[in-house]
């Protein structure tokens, strides 16, 4: 393994859906800030439409729209990670007339972190996400039996 990969910290993806055919832009100035101060790389980013019949075509940024200019600036972010497969499953989890965009990103933060665990002799054994969702639901349960 070579010392870059080495210091890589934990690799994420995402599938986001907007209603309709393209996201509005609201989201990428911190997607962008993000990337800026070093706390995420993007490795792969890539955009997909559902039409009412269910059928599936890619985006280029380019068809995006003016509203998502500013995402220029990750055309060609392809590291070749995100397979035909991949596509295909996030299309499944679609409604139709909906876009998406499919986001694979090392999380560069936790890179120094994850290295010396490696270093320790530790590996990551289980991980997982708590969504929002749940948490405003435990939080509001403890506050009505409180």
């Amino acid at each position: 393994m070579s010392t870059d990969n080495f210091e890589m910290g934990p690799i994420d993806y995402l599938v986001v859906e907007w209603p309709g055919r393209q996201p509005t832009g609201e989201a990428i100035p911190y997607l962008i800030d993000l990337v800026d101060r070093g706390l995420i790389r993007i490795l792969d980013l890539a955009f997909i439409a559902k039409d009412a019949d269910g059928n599936v075509l890619e985006l280029a940024i380019a068809d995006l729209g003016e509203a998502v200019a500013e995402l220029a600036i990750f055309e060609g972010a392809e590291s070749g990670l995100i397979s035909d497969e991949d596509r295909s499953d996030a299309a499944s989890v679609l409604e139709p007339e909906t876009s998406a965009a499919l986001l694979i990103f090392e999380n560069a933060w936790a890179g120094p972190f994850a290295a010396a665990v490696r270093r320790s002799g530790g590996q990551l054994v289980a991980s997982g996400r708590i969504p929002v969702q749940a948490l405003l639901g435990a939080l509001e349960a403890a506050e009505e039996a409180a």
